[in-house]
């Protein structure tokens, strides 16, 4: 089977492909993404039924050609030790290589897992895709470089009190085995959230997990892209009340970073400024509601 023909390889069968559709949900009405509904009947991209998951493991992938393979094995091999019935969710997002190809056929090749697919190179633009399309009751965020299924046990038992887990870079306890350019730029990031939303949270980028129903709204009212999304999306959290919880833990990097994080502090800089330029006028109109 061709994986380049296919926008989605999990999709219902009994839905014409288009652009965009809408699912209904437990009476919300919800607008999805490139062929993107939750699956009627548990079922992986190789067609292999699936036992009702208590966790959807959301990956973004993006030009991962060289590393998917390999990470992804390691990852489902730890997976497979928890006794966690899960499903593994890929999300391409406009890749330029074999990326799409390669994780089609590791879908159809490997137990628990499915592909959804964009065009669009969007980090952000794929975690929505892919918890908009969860089935679990609980959402697990990896990156495909940056993934622990120690966190996602312990996840799993705190969100039975907590809506929201993180893992922090900078929480007591943390193991930073990164760079100290790295590290450096982590805290400066942190410092700036505190500065401009007064945040209690020390860190909105790594590893996460959400009770879904609790988190889906939240997803839907989120405006920014690429790597602010999540950040939005916990700062929102935090706004709306949620319980969060952050943990420490051991991060290392597995490879050198694909992209100039000083050219990137620029646009970030940018984005955080509309985002509380958002917030603002959110408020504004919550006063004068």
């Amino acid at each position: 089977m061709n994986g380049g023909a296919h926008t989605s390889a999990w999709c219902d069968n009994t839905l014409a492909p288009q652009a965009r559709i809408t699912a209904e949900r437990e009476g919300c009405v919800y607008a999805l993404m490139e062929n993107v509904i939750r699956a009627n009947e548990f079922a992986d991209a190789g067609g292999r039924a699936l036992a009702q998951p208590v966790a959807s493991i959301i990956i973004p992938i993006h030009n991962e050609e060289s590393f998917l393979a390999e990470a992804l094995a390691e990852l489902q091999s730890g997976l497979e030790t928890t006794g966690v019935a899960y499903e593994l969710i890929l999300c391409e997002n406009g890749s330029t290589d074999k990326t799409r190809e390669l994780a089609f056929s590791l879908a159809e090749e490997q137990p628990h897992t499915r592909l959804l697919t964009t065009d669009s190179p969007d980090y952000g633009g794929a975690m929505k895709m892919g918890v908009l399309a969860a089935n679990g009751p609980h959402i697990i965020v990896f990156d495909i470089d940056y993934s622990s299924v120690r966190f996602m046990n312990e996840a799993l038992v705190l969100l039975e009190d907590y809506d929201v887990v993180l893992a922090s870079k900078l929480a007591p306890g943390t193991e930073d085995k990164r760079g100290l350019a790295r590290q450096t730029i982590t805290r400066g990031f942190s410092l700036v959230l505190k500065i401009l939303f007064n945040t209690k949270l020390s860190d909105t980028h790594g590893m996460k997990a959400f009770r879904r129903k609790k988190i889906e709204s939240l997803v839907l009212q989120s405006r920014m892209s690429k790597d602010l999304f999540d950040t939005e999306l916990i700062l929102r959290a935090e706004r709306n009340g949620l319980k969060i919880k952050e943990i420490p833990v051991v991060i290392e990097e597995k490879r050198a970073a694909r992209s100039s994080i000083l050219k990137r502090i620029p646009r970030t800089v940018f984005g955080l400024l509309r985002l509380r330029y958002f917030f603002t006028i959110e408020s504004q109109r919550e006063r004068s509601a």
